[in-house]
């Protein structure tokens, strides 16, 4: 499937917005006090000039991110499992901020940043070649070809991607939804910068290794989309 060009930055200059609304259901209390209280010393702002890594994650130098994190169930299980690396964490929704604070909070991680915006606007501060790893899992589909320029997968965002991971680097991205699977091999066949080279044909509906369901990956069962796309990317 094909797309017309769009650009990723709005008639003031600043990066298209891939998000809807921001908040849903009220937050209780203790997460309130978590926006208040722990919220401010994870939240990355937004320099002018090149993101200091080094300055936000100390003593750990590999670095990884999740664009559009949910609850942070993965985010939340890597950065436990892998203490050394430095995460960072971006989501807009106020509910999936408050759950990875809350997860945050009662197992100590100390490993974990956030940003609080469109992800695009954090990429394009990070340095060149900067990120070990990105992970993209169950994003909006965005199903209306006229909201299709929503989607975060594009021409400019994969190359910003390219721009700020390491050579060999990997980009995950899971979707259950097979148009957007389709979208994104499209996208990824057409860069220059990454390789899709899996082992073999349909383990890309094979979860990764250490896997586990997150909710959004639970609601899609529940309702019926009982097969999901695992796709793997190197970065060349």
């Amino acid at each position: 499937m094909t797309d017309k060009p769009h650009h990723p930055l709005n008639v003031h200059g600043e990066p298209r917005a891939f998000f809807g609304r921001r908040s849903g259901k009220r937050l209780h209390k203790g997460q309130d006090r978590l926006y208040a209280e722990l919220l401010p010393a994870l939240e990355i702002p937004l320099p002018e000039g090149s993101l200091d890594l080094d300055g936000l994650f100390p003593g750990r130098p590999r670095r990884a991110i999740e664009i559009g994190y949910g609850g942070g169930e993965h985010l939340a299980r890597l950065a436990g499992e892998n203490p050394a690396t430095g995460y960072i964490g971006c989501e807009v929704f106020s509910g999936g901020i408050a759950k990875l604070l809350e997860t945050v909070d009662a197992r100590e991680l100390a490993n974990v940043r956030l940003f609080t915006d469109d992800a695009l606007k954090l990429l394009v501060k990070l340095p060149p070649a900067s990120l070990d790893a990105a992970y993209l899992l169950y994003p909006d589909p965005w199903p209306k070809t006229r909201h299709h320029k929503r989607r975060f997968i594009s021409p400019q965002t994969l190359g910003e991607l390219a721009r700020v991971l390491k050579p060999g680097a990997v980009f995950r991205f899971a979707t259950d939804i097979e148009d957007y699977a389709n979208w994104t091999l499209a996208h990824i066949i057409r860069s220059p910068d990454f390789r899709f080279a899996p082992a073999r044909p349909g383990i890309w509906h094979e979860p990764y290794p250490g896997w586990q369901p997150t909710r959004y990956e639970d609601k899609a069962r529940h309702e019926g989309r009982m097969t999901s796309f695992y796709l793997e990317f190197h970065r060349l």
